[in-house]
């Protein structure tokens, strides 16, 4: 009788080997039974975002999302996930504030079940090198970057060199791969082209390495998501129907 080859789970060695291998897919989970469900479906990475804020808490952005929720719903999603790679994002205030604040809130991260960690922006590599140095794998994060929402919109940051030269600093920075989020396509080919880590896209068209959604977004739950998300699903819709289905059933 033959015995069951058991998965080894997805490491940063393992995602930057599907640059040349095939595509990644990457999804957010916030909590325990969505990340199962990511993960029994086979998803390569289950992203912890900071767009827990909005998607999960009803704030406006992604700004006000803490170290200590962030931790919390790590924990969750970690232990629904067996195969996956689990990716957390650094909230905002936890790197911007120098090396030791960086470097402890990756700990962190990494303590409450995080395999890696994901930063915005290249403005902050001697954080990031710190983090690698201690064995922490890192995501970089270029385009356009929700936690400087404040300062830059919801559009992608920088002229076409300044994105290019970024994506190769993160890369010799440490970075295990890089998220290009609202970035065109164009661009984003050139990036990709140009990177031995691969890339991750969001908004940036279909010549990056994978692509990365908000799960909610793709599902249907999230009101209004960005126009170049495919929704494969509306289970909005089909919840409401449910609900209203179970109240009708409750009236005598």
């Amino acid at each position: 009788m033959e015995k069951t080859q058991k998965k080894k789970p997805k490491n940063a060695i393992s995602i930057k080997s599907l640059k040349a291998k095939g595509r990644i897919s990457m999804l957010t989970a916030y909590d325990y039974l969505f990340a199962k469900i990511l993960d029994e479906s086979g998803v390569d990475i289950v992203l912890v975002g900071d767009s827990l804020g909005n998607v999960g808490l009803g704030h406006r952005n992604t700004i006000p999302t803490t170290l200590t929720e962030m931790i919390i719903h790590t924990q969750a999603v970690s232990r629904g996930v067996r195969n996956a790679m689990v990716v957390a994002d650094m909230p905002f205030g936890t790197f911007q504030q120098g090396k030791k604040t960086a470097l402890s809130s990756a700990i962190d991260l990494v303590k409450a079940g995080a395999n890696a960690v994901k930063l915005e922006t290249a403005e902050y590599l001697d954080e990031i090198k710190s983090i690698v140095k201690a064995g922490i794998p890192v995501m970089g994060h270029l385009g356009f970057t929700p936690q400087s929402v404040n300062q830059s919109g919801y559009k992608y940051q920088g002229s076409r060199v300044k994105l290019v030269q970024d994506a190769r600093k993160l890369e010799k920075a440490g970075c295990f791969a890089i998220v290009l989020e609202m970035v065109p396509e164009k661009l984003a080919k050139e990036i990709t082209k140009s990177l031995k880590i691969p890339s991750i896209g969001i908004g940036s068209g279909k010549k990056c390495d994978g692509q990365v959604l908000v799960t909610a977004d793709m599902l249907g739950l999230y009101p209004n998501p960005p126009k170049f998300v495919k929704k494969y699903v509306d289970l909005g819709l089909s919840i409401k129907k449910a609900v209203k289905n179970f109240i009708k059933d409750m009236s005598p």
